[in-house]
């Protein structure tokens, strides 16, 4: 089912829609009507009928913009650290990158020099490597940037060395010996890129690829191994993540609600650009290739959104070599999605790669009636390397949701409040299933053009459009439980929505000098529009028995709410960052954005029309300090801003709702590079919250302040060869500080004060069962208050989870147990209040085979 937000509006204004017989709910509440922003602007943008999107050339050094390590679908692998190290016979040189394989493609011998070349590389920091005399016999060891990737040059002081090479996980190994008189060259691949649950870059953070230990900001990643392992949609993958909660959808919903650092959070992006849609439906899973979380304010660079967090999906990128994988899901539910992922280059210089995947997904699921008859999602990609300097990628993807007999969520009284008549079954369908379905698709189309103007200088243009339509949409809602508390109210609603969305960004990226001071500058100008046209009508239904429910399809009743409302919101934003190395241990960011928001909003009933432009400065100001290669210390200051539409019951239009975050934090490379930590302290501050105008009921004030404070703990990586974890821990006090309704000191709902995870895969690394591995998960959440005015609670509970595989060469088989101890546990009050209580999912086993051809 759709739009989480707009299911809290229902609920909220049917509830008291019996009460307000004659009157459209908020018909008072003034409401925005429209001019448009820069509409120039949207000309250009209404005619991007189909999408482009950018690839960085294998060969240019200058730093990346958003998503660089992706481009021209990871084939371009970049390579983030260089090191030396003599050995007992020679030296051995390590190429370690964030993610994606270095091989090879060939080696020659010219003199004393031996020269391996890597295709499809690039060094991240634009800067040739050199180490002179590093072992006794090895005279020079240098990699170089060339036209087709990467050169590493080995050069002997008497005669060329001989080198065994060996892929490890993030990142290639060169071991080389002397050898005097022996102009051979022995060269062994001993391994294949491994898995890794660690992750050493994000984008999300700067809007270039930076490495995690220089962003002055926690960012944590689920990188692909995980999002494999346990068969994770994005709801479920986020989970892995300290200080991440459910708010508004279930496991099973294609939609994304989650809580971040307190607070709900509506700032989702698709490769680092906005997409709202993501409130309405999802993206398939098979097209994720990692998840990157960005904690506390970020209108720096995003402009416009909640205070808590953004989330960036990454999506899968076409390769340079062939690759043909099919794979089937089904579990003890029924539910069936066979998939097929397929990548390759379209000519015979590789300049032009293709990747397409998708699925369909069929079956039930727990809830009672509730069947998904049809999920079916295709994601086409297509990079173009034009030249030398420029590339573009091209990327679209589709996604239909045809489910039949949605269920409501169900009250809290006979699930977390005791019910003298029992408890309530949590597979329980309090709907009307033969009324209920849902027919709702989302199209997204984009492109990524980057340009390279010189070694140090790059420009970039992206564009994404996303456009949600609701073709059928009708759902129950619960009204009420009566006093023998069994018997609910329910409201029918036909919801008919349509969302189009258009980001478009410019920027430009380059690195310069100030005398011994490093310089990596990004500057933008990005303009969005965001068009919504909501429209439902609601209709009484008979009202059901909790305990024994008999539905009555040919019983709806009379007419209790309409709406018709159009709504458009116009933004520009320029914004500019400077990552300042002072040294090499000493980085100061520097960054600040300036929106102008404009919001109309037509409401085709109440025959209103009004509009209201709000202007913001967003800055972030952070320090990182490195002690050593593989700690950093760091703190920051960032805001953020979201416009609020409507006046108050005297005229005052909304000022923007702010946000003001503080860190402290510490990160640190641990067990040789393989594990990473991240230890955040934050203070983060929400003001000009909307609250009820104590003195005109139907109108709000903006005297609200919510605040949240808290610990957070990260870890990711390899243990030992083989065994693998991501574990996190929060400690959150999230509480209202000042209001005109909720007591102060209250604390905000579906936030727990203790929240944590643990899950480890360990696979055998060798013997006749290499390849067999297994896996144990914890999720553990803390009791949570229901509603803003703490009048009931969410039990706390710890969900188990089991994972056993074996892959062997391009074979994977793989069973996933979700709640191995079959519990019963609630994920979220849906809306803050007693009727909507989400049930979590029980024992449920999947199985899933892969083959890569």
């Amino acid at each position: 089912m759709g739009k989480q937000d707009m299911g809290y509006r229902i609920v909220s204004l049917l509830a008291s829609a019996p009460l307000l017989a004659s009157a459209p709910l908020l018909a008072s509440a003034p409401l925005l009507a429209s001019a448009p922003l820069l509409a120039s602007s949207w000309a250009l943008l209404g005619q991007s009928a189909w999408a482009e999107e950018t690839i960085r050339p294998n060969h240019l050094s200058a730093p990346s913009i958003v998503q660089g390590e992706h481009s021209l679908a990871q084939a371009f692998v970049q390579v983030i650290d260089v090191q030396v190290n003599p050995t007992e016979v020679g030296v051995e040189v390590m190429l370690k990158t964030a993610d994606g394989v270095l091989e090879p493609s060939g080696t020659s011998v010219v003199g004393n020099a031996l020269i391996a070349e890597i295709p499809n590389a690039v060094l991240a920091n634009g800067e040739a490597f050199q180490a002179v005399d590093p072992a006794e016999g090895i005279a020079l060891v240098s990699v170089d940037p060339t036209a087709n990737g990467l050169r590493v040059t080995i050069t002997g002081a008497d005669a060329p060395p001989m080198a065994e090479v060996r892929a490890e996980a993030q990142g290639l190994v060169l071991s080389i010996a002397t050898a005097a008189g022996d102009d051979s060259l022995r060269l062994l691949v001993t391994g294949e890129q491994e898995q890794d649950y660690r992750a050493t870059q994000a984008t999300v953070g700067t809007r270039t690829a930076t490495s995690i230990l220089e962003v002055p900001q926690s960012i944590q990643v689920v990188p692909q191994s995980v999002l494999e392992d346990q068969n994770a949609t994005l709801n479920s993958a986020l989970r892995n993540i300290s200080g991440v909660q459910s708010s508004a959808a279930s496991v099973r919903s294609q939609v994304t609600s989650v809580i971040i650092r307190g607070f709900d959070i509506d700032n989702t992006l698709i490769n680092g650009l906005r997409d709202p849609t993501f409130t309405d439906l999802g993206l398939g899973q098979t097209n994720i290739e990692r998840v990157e979380v960005l904690k506390g304010p970020a209108s720096v660079l995003y402009g416009l959104g909640d205070p808590g967090g953004t989330i960036n999906v990454v999506t899968k990128q076409p390769l340079r070599e062939p690759f043909y994988e099919l794979d089937y899901t089904i579990d003890n539910f029924g539910l069936q999605r066979p998939a097929f992922d397929v990548s390759g280059p379209l000519n015979a210089d590789q300049t032009l790669l293709y990747r397409l995947n998708g699925f369909v997904e069929f079956g039930e699921n727990f809830v009672d009636f509730e069947d998904v008859e049809s999920r079916p999602f295709i994601a086409p990609t297509l990079a173009w390397q034009i030249n030398d300097d420029t590339t573009l990628t091209l990327e679209a993807n589709y996604l239909r949701n045809n489910t039949t007999g949605d269920a409501p969520s169900l009250p809290a009284v006979g699930t977390v409040i005791d019910n003298p008549n029992g408890e309530i079954d949590l597979d329980v369908n309090l709907g009307e299933p033969d009324l209920t379905e849902t027919r709702e698709q989302v199209t997204r189309i984009g492109y990524r053009l980057e340009h390279q103007l010189d070694n140090n200088w790059a420009v970039r243009s992206e564009f994404g459009g996303a456009f949600f339509r609701e073709l059928t949409n009708t759902i129950a809602f619960p009204l009420g439980l009566l006093s023998d508390q069994r018997t609910l109210l329910r409201a029918l609603v036909d919801v008919d929505t349509d969302r189009d969305s258009y980001t478009l960004n410019n920027s430009v990226v380059g690195s310069f000098n100030t005398g011994s001071i490093d310089h990596q500058l990004l500057v933008g100008v990005e303009l969005a529009r965001e068009n919504l046209t909501d429209r439902l009508v609601a209709n009484f239904l008979d009202p059901i028995d909790i305990f024994d429910p008999v539905y009555s399809p040919d019983n709806v009743g009379f007419e209790v709410l309409r709406q018709d409302v159009f709504s458009r919101t116009d933004s520009l934003g320029i914004y500019a960052q400077d990552q300042i190395s002072f040294t090499d241990d000493l980085i100061l960011v520097l960054g600040g954005r300036f929106d102008i928001a404009g919001v109309s909003n037509d409401d085709a009933i109440a025959q209103t029309d009004e509009f209201q432009q709000d202007e913001a400065f967003s800055p972030r100001v952070g320090l990182v300090y490195q002690p050593s290669d593989d700690v950093s210390l760091y703190g920051s200051y960032a805001r953020s801003f979201t416009p609020q539409a409507g006046q108050t019951f005297t005229g005052d239009s909304f000022r923007p709702e702010r946000g003001t975050q503080y860190e402290l934090g510490i990160k640190a490379n641990l067990l040789q590079d393989k594990l990473f930590a991240n230890l955040a302290f934050f203070d983060l501050t929400r003001t000009n919250v909307l609250t009820t105008d104590p003195d005109n009921g139907l109108f709000q004030i903006q005297t609200g302040e919510q605040r949240s404070r808290g610990i957070e703990l990260d870890v990711q990586g390899e243990i030992l060869p083989g065994w693998n974890v991501i574990a996190s821990y929060a400690l959150t006090d999230a509480e209202i500080t000042e209001d005109e309704v909720f007591e102060d000191g209250n604390t905000l709902f579906n936030v727990p004060s203790h929240s944590g995870s643990l899950w480890t895969v360990y696979e055998l690394q060798q013997g006749s069962l290499e390849g067999l591995g297994f896996g144990l998960g914890l999720f553990f959440v803390g009791e949570r208050e229901g509603d803003l005015n703490n009048t009931f609670e969410l039990p706390s509970y710890v969900r188990s989870d089991g994972l056993v595989y074996y892959q062997r060469d391009r074979f994977r088989a793989q069973i996933n147990v979700q709640n191995l101890f079959d519990i019963d546990f609630f994920e979220a009050s849906r809306s803050g209040n007693d009727l909507e209580i989400i049930p979590g999912q029980p024992l449920t086993v999947s199985a899933q085979v892969s083959w890569q051809f």
